[in-house]
């Protein structure tokens, strides 16, 4: 980079931190000088308007720009062709059939490892030491983690493997496996990735909870004669259902967005794409906009009731309080 380049990108930077500056000025200066009446709502109105063309803009038309391609061809005519390709086509089923198995087993085993280790560790000597080391993965991207996984699977054919896993095959006697290429055994092992990064977020989180289940309870459950199996589902599990309750919703929609490792891994090849890689290969690789709008479509259905479970069950609880 030249130095009229770097002076070229320092320019633009300082622009546009007075752009900024200048509008928040603006928004002072006419909130200071409106009527002393209703002087909070205008606060409130004109300190909201910049987040609300801000998600106009970026969030709400592109939504129904997205859902209006999703009824259209190539030539701008209605047709419901797109979904009819979604629905019908064995790559597409394939892949629907893909992210159902991922949302049924990556928030399953991640919340369920997660919840093992919190147990376990709950108090332990080294607690803060074994929580660290299990919550590090959630701080690597998906690319980093699809990358680090991605020489773990590594296949080579001639030579020594330099794959962690093909090199315990080979050392154990077998053949090595082109393991991101063998169906199905590939998808799963796209889902170990997931589960390796979101399970230190379960364990925060349970642990957490775990914490703030009443000491009294448990001792009282202890005094009753039962065993630790049993205050664990009697006592522990109803204390963090709440939490249990957000971090399986969370995991879940996580997952059915997953595009980076899959995208990273394989590009949804060897029949392990997903809805959100089918999606962009659709839409810009393919440029089947319809179709990659449809996928998107399905996309915010298949998200949508999750949400709305997450915000009663939220909302019952704090009724209760």
């Amino acid at each position: 980079m030249t130095t009229a380049d770097l002076l070229g990108k320092l320019l633009q930077v300082v622009m546009g931190l007075a752009v900024f500056a200048a509008v928040v000025g603006l928004l002072i200066f006419f909130i200071d000088k409106a009527p002393k009446k209703g002087r909070d709502y205008w606060q409130l109105a004109l300190f909201l308007l910049p987040a609300m063309l801000f998600i106009t803009v970026g969030l709400v038309y592109p939504a129904i720009r997205t859902s209006l391609l999703a009824f259209q061809d190539s030539s701008g005519d209605w047709t419901l062709d797109n979904f009819v390709w979604t629905f019908t086509q064995p790559a597409a089923i394939r892949t629907l059939i893909n992210t159902i198995i991922w949302v049924l087993l990556v928030p399953t085993l991640a919340t369920a490892i997660g919840l093992a280790y919190a147990v376990f560790i709950d108090r332990s000597r080294g607690e803060k030491y074994y929580k660290v080391i299990l919550f590090m993965p959630i701080a690597i991207s998906f690319v980093g983690a699809g990358v680090i996984w991605g020489f773990v699977y590594d296949y080579n054919g001639v030579g020594e493997q330099i794959g962690l896993l093909n090199a315990l095959v080979v050392a154990a006697g077998g053949e090595p496996v082109q393991w991101l290429q063998t169906d199905p055994i590939n998808t799963f092992l796209l889902i170990v990735v997931m589960i390796w990064i979101q399970t230190g977020f379960a364990m925060v989180l349970l642990s957490a909870a775990i914490k703030g289940v009443p000491t009294e309870q448990i001792e009282a459950a202890q005094l009753d004669g039962t065993n630790g199996w049993q205050r664990f589902m009697n006592v522990t599990v109803p204390g963090i259902r709440g939490a249990l309750v957000v971090v399986l919703t969370t995991i879940s929609i996580a997952t059915l967005k997953v595009f980076d490792i899959v995208r990273t891994m394989t590009a949804g090849n060897f029949n392990t794409s997903v809805i959100a890689n089918e999606m962009y290969t659709q839409a810009f690789r393919a440029s089947e906009v319809g179709r990659g709008s449809a996928l998107a479509l399905i996309l915010f259905v298949l998200v949508l009731p999750i949400v709305i479970y997450n915000v009663n069950v939220l909302r019952k609880q704090r009724e209760i309080r």
